[in-house]
């Protein structure tokens, strides 16, 4: 019989020599959780994102406060603009009493210590449904980036402890920093959405804000998702523009994306768990193919293994109270 000397089993025996050797934790306070904003009353449900709904202002007070409460400490929001609100220039998304900026200022009234990030794009207001300005057709770089500075300086006016950019427009990282330094919010933060694929996962997330792209796609500007060295490149303008964390968005299905990443930069690296893989996650458990809780901390869990200092996931909630039930 062979003689066996490393029997690796003798680590897993029980949950407490388990915990020993355990390499990767899950907290709370790793959690941002995003969530969908709207100017009308009480909640609106989305059909494709079960549990999720778009918030009105004192919904969204509610839905954040009773986040603090089980140890989540950021939220990011998107605001679902009417129609008549949106444009072809996007003046909505700089207008200093717009549905964003009432947001921040009425949490960061009732949540002093609540970390507030904002989306910084054009997508919720562009009546083409783009994340840039469109001229003939095409998404234009630089008059877009002109704009997205206004925005993160309203955001910034309005108390927004982080902006992050997610339009992946070139040069758009250092313009807000030079732009938000300019005006003294030194202290606001850039979150980078550093490698943002052009990624099928998006799909209930759209019909959240009714932000689909009018015409094409989006793939002149967002990643190619057979790419991870074009991330690198991304990382390294990022930093040198000055970024302050860098994120991979979709988080599951580019794990090694963040693995590159997490290689790459000595700065807090977040993944974003989008909609597609919540919606999938939450049809599956609801036909009784999976179960709920024991696959979605697997898989928040293998986005912090790959690398992952923040996650952005709609199961902030839910998996804080999991995390306190052990």
């Amino acid at each position: 019989m062979l003689e066996l000397i490393a029997r690796p089993r003798r680590n897993r025996r029980t949950a407490a020599i388990r915990a020993f050797t355990r390499e990767t934790e899950l907290r709370a306070d790793r959690f941002v959780y995003p969530l969908f904003i709207h100017a009308g009353q009480g909640r609106q449900p989305i059909a494709s994102m079960p549990g999720q709904s778009r918030l009105s202002l004192d919904e969204l007070r509610r839905e954040a406060a009773a986040a603090w409460e089980e140890g989540v400490r950021s939220i990011l929001f998107f605001p679902a603009v009417a129609e008549s609100l949106k444009t072809q220039t996007c003046e909505e998304a700089w207008n200093p009493e717009g549905l964003a900026p009432q947001a921040i200022r009425l949490l960061k009234k009732d949540l002093p210590e609540l970390v507030v990030m904002t989306d910084v794009a054009l997508d919720p207001y562009n009546s083409d449904g783009h994340d840039g300005i469109v001229r003939d057709g095409e998404i234009v770089n630089d008059e877009t980036v002109s704009i997205l500075c206004e925005q993160a300086i309203c955001h910034a006016e309005a108390g927004a402890d982080i902006v992050a950019p997610s339009d992946m427009m070139d040069g758009r990282v250092g313009a807000i920093r030079a732009a938000l330094d300019a005006r003294g919010f030194t202290n606001v933060g850039i979150l980078a959405y550093t490698a943002k694929y052009a990624s099928g996962f998006y799909g209930p997330f759209r019909d959240a804000l009714d932000s689909a792209p009018r015409f094409g796609d989006k793939k002149t500007y967002q990643m190619d998702p057979a790419n991870v060295r074009e991330a690198v490149r991304e990382l390294e303008l990022d930093e040198a523009e000055g970024a302050d964390m860098v994120m991979v968005k979709p988080a599951g299905p580019y794990l090694d994306v963040i693995r590159v990443i997490r290689e790459h930069t000595t700065l807090p690296v977040a993944a974003y768990q989008v909609s597609g893989e919540y919606a999938m996650l939450k049809a599956a458990a609801a036909n009784g193919w999976l179960d709920e809780k024991r696959t979605v901390m697997e898989s928040l869990l293998s986005i912090r293994r790959a690398g992952a200092d923040v996650i952005l996931t709609y199961f902030a909630r839910q998996a804080a109270r999991w995390l306190k039930e052990g």
